[in-house]
């Protein structure tokens, strides 16, 4: 069961059509490498954040100067200054919801 960790204006936004299609461009025109690191990247960062009162601004919210493609690693990094995770079992998708990470399954071996 998935979380829901923003306002559901900026979760309607981040599955918009608009959004989808602005993410995919500039992630293949950074041919998704992390624009910090160098790894491969899976998220399209705002640079000035999202608000609610800011959201409907095509400036910030579509504009290719205020956004950065990152790693998960660094995506976190920004937002909560280090470790990959935000608290025990949470992790980023990629549209950059915080969401429950998928629990290990623990292996079956013989005492």
């Amino acid at each position: 069961m998935k979380r829901e960790y923003i306002s559901p204006e900026r979760h309607k936004f981040y599955h918009s059509k608009a959004w989808l299609k602005c993410r995919r461009a500039y992630g293949d025109s950074r041919n998704w490498i992390c624009e910090r690191c160098g790894d491969a990247a899976a998220q399209v960062h705002h640079r000035v954040y999202l608000t609610d009162a800011n959201l409907r601004d095509p400036d910030v919210a579509l504009n290719w100067d205020n956004l950065e493609l990152l790693c998960d690693v660094c995506h976190a990094q920004e937002h909560h200054g280090g470790g990959f995770q935000t608290a025990d079992g949470l992790r980023f998708d990629a549209n950059g919801d915080l969401i429950e990470a998928p629990r290990d399954k623990p292996e079956n071996k013989a005492p």
